[in-house]
């Protein structure tokens, strides 16, 4: 298992709840096509912040890629109805026979909600986006068959238990599921399937050009 370096501590002012969740998921076990890393969090968004990247790689070929971001506000936030927010960002090429399926954005959504939904992953305010890319190649270029780039972006608010804590775990193992379905990756098979595989935070492989 690989993990990250570094560690949050009580030396750090790190509140209780916070540091809890940053180590759950650096421990987190992630299905076996998910790469991850720790990446610099964005300033400015809140108190504390810390982000993931992952990209889903099948047979040697990068299918679907993203970033998670855990936020946290001791005092709250109102917009969340809580300490925590996660934010999300999910993004493949899709197949051309699926880029025109007007039902496509709806389907989308489904996928990060069902995705919570069955990992008991409790959350409330969720909003987000899911946008559809199209490039068309001219000239030099116009070899090259045309693209179409699924995006999705999306926050919550995870359900805060007694003492503050969260199951961060279900949150992230219901994301990587969801990069899992854009990158077009069949659901994984068992009561714990999802969580077989490469265990822990691992680097993502060299990204193509």
């Amino acid at each position: 298992m690989a993990a990250v370096h570094g560690q949050l501590g009580e030396d750090d002012g790190v509140p209780f709840p916070f540091q809890h969740a940053v180590d759950a998921l650096r421990g987190a076990r992630v299905r076996s096509e998910v790469r991850i890393e720790e990446v610099t969090a964005p300033r400015r968004l809140a108190s504390y912040a810390y982000a993931l990247e992952a990209t889903v790689v099948a047979d040697g070929e990068e299918l679907a890629d993203g970033r998670v971001v855990l936020l946290h506000e001791p005092a709250g936030h109102d917009a969340w109805h809580g300490t925590f927010r996660l934010v999300t960002l999910a993004r493949a090429d899709l197949e051309p026979e699926m880029a025109g399926d007007p039902l496509l954005p709806e389907v989308s959504w489904s996928w990060l909600t069902g995705a919570l939904a069955a990992h008991g992953a409790d959350h409330g305010e969720p909003s987000g986006t899911v946008s559809r890319a199209s490039s068309h190649f001219f000239g030099g270029l116009a070899d090259r068959p045309d693209e179409t780039r699924i995006e999705l972006r999306a926050s919550w608010s995870p359900r805060e238990r007694p003492g503050g804590t969260i199951d961060v775990a279900a949150h992230l193992a219901a994301w990587c599921d969801l990069l899992c379905t854009f990158a077009g990756l069949p659901p994984a098979e068992g009561p714990d399937a999802s969580l077989r595989g490469t265990a822990g935070v691992v680097p993502l492989p060299k990204r193509r050009t």
